[in-house]
């Protein structure tokens, strides 16, 4: 099977390469053009049609175009697009954010992920007077100098030495970033020990990517930081909102000391958040710690109306009896239909993740950290070519689900996934015809 590709799209994808550097924004590597999109499937612009488990990299939780959110959207916009000052649908959000998030008592609003984190670092930082921060191996904070440490090393590193993992990042940059492997307590407990003095907190996904806490683990993170007098960041860009109404944090029962979240509060537009404690956040407020200790951030379109607005509207969705129920049932039915075509098509690969976010990982052993849940990547990139030819949609290595997949979704995904695997065990390596 092969999706045809019209004279508009040739020509379009001709102007990207011939304008964008390597022919695209920096976020999936096909050549895909996405016209519309509504609920669980998107169209590109030659009419192809996709199941869609990319969902804008995550923020799509309620489907595409949802006509709540449209219509909220449409009516804010007609109002203006922003303004620079505090607006009604920023406030709503922040306090509806504070009511649903354990750790959160303050919210400030930016416009991305990769902002949210670099702002809890510092936020941990001013609060503790330190410059070091520990995060895990494979762990991803966003696009700073600090997050791009040890998130995809090429080279296995020693712990805690943090390798770069882009071409700029100052070498001075190292000296303050420690690394450890994920759901492993001793060595954050040794590296504590020998840095406390300089280490100001520890920053980590509640659900590393897609490898799930071990039993205790996060229970431990929350002990030794506050033992030992650090903060404790839950990176809930990915996860809030997403396993539970409250994040991963209410989902597991571990209350970090600030979080950021992004994509499902955004609506799928531009908006995150820094969330927590209200005496860390006060070093958000001059008037609250003073000249010295206060934490300068402003963004032009922070708290933005708009976005704010379409988060707003989809946490409503959200928190509707049933929704939580039917995303992890959804999950669940794919989870499953995989794993039993993996094990009956006898292929060594492995379902990583929960419900409503994972994938498919060709290796066979427990995957409890960024170094054992590596698997065939090669094999993986040959997948998602052939489910794209047969009309799935997903990010490199990832699925994400929304309330707007149904069951026929199911049946398709399902049915095209067995039918790519067959093939994918058929073709030599290269060809994913």
């Amino acid at each position: 099977m092969q999706r045809t590709a019209s004279e508009t799209e040739r020509s379009l994808v001709e102007t990207a390469r011939s304008v964008l550097p390597a022919g695209g924004f920096g976020n999936v590597s096909h050549d895909i053009i996405v016209a519309r999109g509504r609920a669980g499937r998107v169209w590109d612009v030659s009419g192809n049609e996709y199941v869609d488990y990319l969902l804008g990299s995550g923020p799509m939780i309620v489907g595409h175009a949802h006509p709540e959110v449209v219509d909220v959207v449409q009516n804010v916009a007609a109002l203006g697009t922003t303004f620079f000052t505090n607006n009604e649908y920023g406030i709503r959000l922040a306090a509806e954010i504070v009511a649903a998030v354990p750790c959160a008592e303050k919210v400030r609003f930016v416009s991305t992920g990769s902002e949210a984190d670099l702002y809890a670092m510092r936020l941990a930082r001013a609060f503790r007077k330190r410059d070091k921060i520990l995060k895990f191996e494979g762990g991803y904070h966003g696009m700073s100098d600090y997050g791009l440490m040890s998130l995809a090393p090429k080279r296995a590193g020693n712990f805690p030495q943090p390798i770069p993992d882009s071409a700029g990042i100052p070498k001075s940059i190292r000296d303050e970033i420690l690394v450890a492997p994920f759901n492993d307590l001793e060595t954050v407990a040794s590296l504590i020990r020998e840095h406390k003095h300089d280490l100001a907190g520890i920053i980590v996904e509640p659900f590393q990517r897609l490898i799930p806490p071990a039993p205790g683990f996060l229970e431990g993170l929350r002990r030794l930081t506050q033992e030992n007098g650090l903060v404790l960041i839950f990176d809930e860009v990915v996860t809030g909102f997403r396993f539970a109404y409250g994040g991963a944090q209410a989902y597991c029962g571990v209350t970090p000391d600030i979080c950021t979240l992004g994509k499902a509060i955004g609506g799928g537009f531009p908006l995150a958040a820094i969330a927590g404690r209200a005496d860390i956040m006060a070093h958000f407020d001059k008037s609250a710690v003073g000249e010295e200790e206060f934490l300068t951030q402003i963004g032009t379109l922070s708290g933005n109306p708009i976005a704010a607005a379409a988060g707003l509207k989809t946490l409503e969705i959200l928190k509707r009896p049933g929704a939580y129920a039917q995303l992890f049932k959804t999950g669940q039915a794919l989870m499953q239909g995989y794993a039993e075509i993996l094990k009956r098509r006898r292929v060594s690969a492995r379902v990583l993740g929960a419900e409503p976010m994972f994938d498919v990982v060709f290796a066979d052993r427990e995957m409890k950290d960024y170094r054992s849940a590596k698997g065939d990547e090669a094999m993986l990139r040959r997948l998602n070519s052939l489910l794209r030819e047969r009309g799935i949609l997903k990010s490199e290595s990832k699925h994400y689900i929304s309330l707007a997949h149904t069951p026929e979704d199911v049946a398709v995904t399902l049915e095209a996934f067995d039918a790519a695997i067959a093939a994918l065990l058929q073709a030599p390596a290269g060809n994913s015809a």
